[in-house]
């Protein structure tokens, strides 16, 4: 099973930008499709980003669109999501998920193997 570790992340002011990684510690995550994911205080998790195996299709949620970003690097076994022009609504712990299938889906069910989490906070 694949385990996923996260880096980046931290306390910006609005407009600035972040990126987050996401590297499998093990197995591997390539031709893998990836989410990104975020769970602000009180709220639900719901979806960021999403990407396929290869890097071509991708899929981002209506109000990041225009400011982030999400790459993988396959030889690596990498993820990552750029994220510009934050907004204090961004603010949310943020996660990486592998789709259990492989398959690149907008069913979110379909993604788990969760990476720890990471901070971002966006400041006024």
């Amino acid at each position: 099973q694949v385990q996923l570790v996260q880096a980046g992340g931290g306390l910006v002011q609005a407009g600035g930008s972040l990126r987050l990684s996401c590297a499998a510690s093990k197995g591997t995550i390539s031709l893998t499709a990836m989410g990104w994911f975020r769970q602000a205080p009180g709220k639900e998790r719901e979806v960021v980003a999403a990407i396929s195996g290869s890097g071509v299709s991708k899929y981002y949620t209506d109000s990041v669109k225009g400011r982030f970003t999400v790459s993988r690097d396959n030889a690596k076994n990498t993820v990552y999501l750029q994220m510009n022009n934050l907004e204090p609504e961004d603010t949310a712990v943020y996660y990486c998920a592998a789709n259990r299938y492989g398959r690149y889906s907008t069913n979110w069910n379909e993604y788990a193997n969760w990476g720890q989490g990471t901070q971002v906070t966006v400041s006024s």
